[in-house]
Order: C-alpha cells, then structure tokens, then sequence
C-alpha cells in the first residue's frame, strides 16, 4: 500500500506538470485507459547480481529485440485496466503525459519468481507524425521521458524511449498501442525492460462557444454556429454566400448580387429595384416602362401610350386636330395655325366679308343711332368675329364732306362707337373690339357726287394691330 501511495504522489505530481505548460490548442487533453505488459527479456543484458532477494539464479535473457512478441513466456500481464495516462498538447504536434501503471512481475526473462507487484510513474513527450502524414487514420508517435518504477520493495529510475501508433476511429476516439524500452539507472538492482500497452485514448477539452463542430481557434465565427466549408461562419439562407458576404443573409440569392436574389430576373438586385417582382429597365430602378417615354408604368396614365411626365405620361390631346396640341392652342377647339397659336387667322376674304356686312349698316339720319333693320346684319358680323376668338379689331367711322369737319369728326366716332356697343350687347367680347372715328379725312369716292358721298358715308371693319 505505501508503494501504492508514492505512485499516486509520483503521478499527481506529472500531471500538475502537464496542466502548467497547458496551451490552448483544440483538444489539448486526452485520456487513456488499458492494459500494460512488462517484458525484461528481449533488452540485451543478463541481470546477474541483481534483486538477490527476489532471485538467486542468473536471469536468462536474450538479445536486444530477441523474442519480442514472445508474450507467452515472456510477458508480465494483469488481466484488468492496468494503465491510465493523462496528455496535454504543447503545439507543433508534441503531447506531454503523465502515465502510471500497475502489473505482477510473476517472469524474470526465463525464469519465474514469486509474484511481486509493479508500479511505474512516468513523465514522456511524444511527437505525433500525423499532420505530416496528411492527417489521415493512422498517427506514428515517437517519444521520450522518464519516470519510476518500484518492484516490490525496491524503486528505481529509468529513461525511456517510447514509439508507437494510434488508430482514429472518430475525431476524438483513437485506439493506442505503444511499446517503451525502459532503462534503469541502477546497476545494482533496477531492471532494465520493456513495457508495452494497448489502450484507448479520448481527446477532450476544444472550446466550441457555438456548438457548431468547429473549434473557437478555426471558426471565424466563434459565437455564431456556422459550417466548415465556411470556416465556422453561417449560411443562413443556403444560398452557399456566407452572412459575412451575403447583403441579404436571409433570403437566398446569387453570387453576382452579393446573395441578393433578382425574383423578377431584370439583372437589377431586389433591394435596388423599385419593381421587385415586375422586370423592369435600371434607368428607372427596374421598373418598367411598357410605352418607353421614361415614366414607370405605375405612375403612368397612359403607360401604352407615350406622353411627356407634365401630363402624367400621357399624350397632349389636339381636340380641333390643327396640329397644335391643346396645351399651346389658344383655340383649343377651332382649327387654327401654327403661326397663330392654333387659332385661326382672320384673313383678306374675311376682312372684306365683315366690310361688306357693315357698309349696310344704317343710322338716323343726321345720328349715331343704329336703324333697326341693320340689327340682323351686325349679328351676321359677330357670328364672324367668334370664329376668331384671339383676334381683336377695330370699328372704323367714316362720312362725306358736307358739313363742318369738326361736326363729321364727331358724328364718325359717335357712330363707330354706337356699333362697337351694340356688338358687346349681341355677345361679342368687348375687350377685343375698339372704335375711332376718322371723319370726312379718308373718302374712298368723290364727294361731289351723290352716289360718291354716300360711298364714303360707311363704317368698316379692320384688324387692331
């Protein structure tokens, strides 16, 4: 039991070696528990003199390696867990452990003894082979350390050398066989031996804040579960963009959108597209514009009809079909000129039409006042002068030379004006009619006639200029 005792001290004090030059690496820890053999046989060197209390006779052994699977004859095995070891990972594919072992030393080479218990505290550093390997199954180890071993009542130290392979049969489950040649440092009394082992080892200890498989040291995303062809990060839509790149990280979309989707296939990405679900044309933020004149097809009136934005993308109409649009048509719904402003233009035939009206225009004798059977007439003329509602004219006074001037001036405004009125009553727009009186000063015929004063006693029609 104090041999016991000292192992347990001996280990402890191996591990708390081990947790001090801890490092954080993934799964820096593993745990093995399995079986060991003890064989002095096969190390090349007789024990002669040694252990005199346990042997009396030279201890028969054979060369270096000789007989070294001879389990048999030649191996020391408790038939129970025997080995338990505690790694820790110190980078660049070195693993120092802590190992303690217990056996019954019942075969000394070839000749057997009284049971005697084995005890081993041992301290190693292995080197892995497996990342150089490719990281595949299989994983050589080669190793070195130190420890103790105690045979019954005697202790001694050893050095060791240790090789041997782990087969992973998961990411953290591997099964570990390993041989270590021990040598004593005590001529007079250690033994020299092997000592092998088969176990299995569990690695432990990786930190996965996330829980997504993937190791806080190789996910760039340690706080969000993610995949491993992602490095840890998320693809939350499965587009195959991850978040960290996908401008729409919840709705799937394709790599030229930078995970956006395009639903209506426009090449315009929905969330810069006005019209996400209607194709559309970029100029317009993918909206369409079915009529081409540049206004999208919902703020258009008439979106199969191109027409200018000022009247809601609809055509200006041209109701009198002048050829100028309503907009700029004065007289939106009389054929006019272009030159007139869609209006139409009074012209020569027009002027002479009116003049003729009015040279029948009868007055009292010696009067502004307007006979009665000249009414018909000036209705004739206003008829005429609401075809041409932008034109503005003149009501011109004429007489003949009998008389004072001073008189006949008075008299040809009088009556000019008398008529300019009678035509506002009748429904003409008075603002566009003006009156003047010229007097005896424009005769159009002799006046020392009758029929030439009474030619020159007239009231004509002219165009304001």
């Amino acid at each position: 039991m104090k041999h016991l005792n000292t192992f347990l001290v001996a280990a402890l004090l191996l591990l708390g070696v081990g947790v001090t030059n801890a490092q954080d690496e993934n799964n820096p820890w593993a745990i093995e528990v399995g079986v060991n053999a003890v064989d002095v046989y096969p190390v090349g060197l007789d024990d002669e003199g040694r252990f005199p209390n346990m042997i009396g006779d030279l201890a028969v052994k054979g060369d270096l390696f000789d007989e070294y699977f001879n389990a048999n004859d030649h191996w020391n095995i408790l038939p129970s867990i025997s080995r338990v070891s505690v790694g820790r990972y110190i980078g660049s594919g070195f693993t120092f452990t802590a190992a303690g072992s217990v056996n019954k030393i019942t075969k000394l080479g070839e000749v057997r003894i009284p049971d005697v218990t084995y005890y081993s505290a041992d301290g190693e550093i292995e080197y892995s082979f497996r990342d150089a390997l490719g990281g595949g199954f299989v994983d050589p180890t080669l190793g070195v350390g130190g420890g103790y071993t105690w045979v019954d009542d005697v202790g001694f130290g050893t050095a060791n050398i240790l090789v041997g392979t782990r087969f992973w049969l998961g990411n953290n489950l591997a099964l570990s066989f390993q041989s270590a040649y021990k040598h004593s440092f005590e001529d007079s009394y250690g033994i020299i031996h092997f000592q092998h082992s088969v176990g299995v080892m569990f690695k432990f200890g990786g930190k996965d804040t996330d829980g997504d498989g993937i190791y806080d040291k190789d996910d760039e995303c340690p706080e969000t579960p993610g995949l491993p062809e992602y490095n840890g990060c998320p693809d939350t839509d499965g587009d195959g963009i991850e978040d960290r790149k996908d401008e729409c990280p919840n709705t799937p979309g394709l790599a030229e959108f930078n995970g956006c989707p395009d639903t209506d296939g426009d090449g315009i990405a929905d969330p810069q597209d006005a019209c996400p679900t209607v194709a559309g044309i970029a100029s317009l933020n993918g909206c369409p514009d079915a009529d081409g004149d540049g206004i999208t097809d919902a703020e258009d009136a008439c979106p199969n009809e191109a027409g200018p934005a000022a009247n809601n993308g609809c055509p200006w109409p041209d109701r009198d079909g002048d050829g100028v649009l309503d907009k700029d048509d004065q007289c939106p719904d009389v054929p006019g000129t272009v030159a007139n402003n869609g209006c139409p233009e009074v012209t020569v035939e027009i002027i002479k039409q009116l003049n003729d009206y009015s040279k029948t225009i009868l007055f009292d004798t010696g009067k502004s006042t307007i006979r009665q059977e000249s009414y018909a007439v000036l209705q004739n003329i206003v008829d005429i002068m609401k075809e041409y509602p932008t034109t503005y004219f003149v009501i011109e006074g004429h007489t003949d030379s009998v008389g004072r001037e001073s008189t006949n001036q008075t008299l040809s405004e009088n009556r000019a004006a008398s008529v300019r009125d009678y035509l506002t009553t009748i429904g003409m727009d008075g603002s566009r009619l003006s009156s003047i009186g010229y007097g005896e000063a424009r005769p159009i015929a002799p006046n020392n006639t009758k029929a030439g004063r009474q030619q020159n006693r007239r009231v004509e029609i002219s165009l304001k200029n």
